[in-house]
């Protein structure tokens, strides 16, 4: 199974274009888009994402993920293996919070240079093969890789909004798990408290809850927090006390 996480969108030809790569050297293998609406430039916010999504993959599954404002530039692509799954993408932050938080994780640097490659297209004509090639069972060093010595770091909670969902929800970097059970959250000069269901609250109110990822979220009971507080993703957010 390959799984897309892009900040390319829904609807672009992108999207698309990965896609038809992905079937021409892996035609029998399924491809799930798991996020494709990713805050455009923000790597480091959409990693804290990935980390609450990929421990619903099955082992075995190959993430080719793409937010990456640097392509074409010094930054390295690069493969992590993490408690059984891989991650193909660029070296920018992206990868960094599944690395810092798996029991077991090891990095490689892709070597390979494809017939065509695209400046600014590594999605397509970089990353694209070298996760067909992982998912037919082949390993990193036969598909154009190499072992490298990246250190593995704690990967820290993020006290910021790091995605905007269709209904205006803003999901933190913050693990709710890691909150006191009575902290209320700020942002924007507002302080929202804790609820557990939309339905605890009026309508129109602003709260936090704990949502199916295990993140904090912020929302507006039948409305849209993005939009009744200004919100933006990369926005800061304070833990407050009782």
């Amino acid at each position: 199974m390959i799984l897309l996480f892009t900040d390319f969108g829904p609807q672009s030809p992108y999207s698309g274009e990965v896609k038809l790569a992905l079937h021409r050297d892996a035609p029998e293998m399924p491809v799930l888009d798991l996020c494709a609406d990713l805050a455009p430039f923000r790597p480091v916010e959409a990693g804290h994402l990935l980390a609450a999504l990929s421990g619903e993959a099955p082992v075995g599954a190959v993430f080719l993920c793409v937010v990456d404002p640097g392509v074409g530039g010094p930054r390295r692509p690069v493969i992590l293996h993490a408690d059984s799954r891989w991650y193909v993408g660029p070296d920018n932050g992206l990868l960094e919070v599944v690395a810092g938080r798996a029991r077991e994780a090891r990095w490689f640097e892709i070597s390979m240079q494809p017939p065509r490659l695209s400046a600014t297209f590594h999605g397509r004509d970089l990353f694209a093969p070298m996760a067909a090639a992982l998912a037919c069972g082949r390993r990193p060093e036969e598909s154009g890789a190499v072992a490298c010595a990246k250190p593995i770091v704690p990967a820290p909670d993020l006290a910021a909004v790091i995605y905007l969902d269709r209904y205006g929800n803003a999901m933190t970097g913050l693990r709710a798990a890691n909150l006191p059970s009575a902290a209320r959250l700020g942002i924007r000069g507002r302080t929202l408290p804790r609820a557990r269901t939309f339905c605890e609250l009026p309508s129109g109110e602003a709260f936090w809850y704990e949502n199916s990822g295990g993140l904090a979220e912020l929302a507006v009971n039948q409305g849209s927090a993005q939009h009744a507080l200004a919100l933006e993703v990369g926005d800061a957010v304070q833990i407050l006390g009782t």
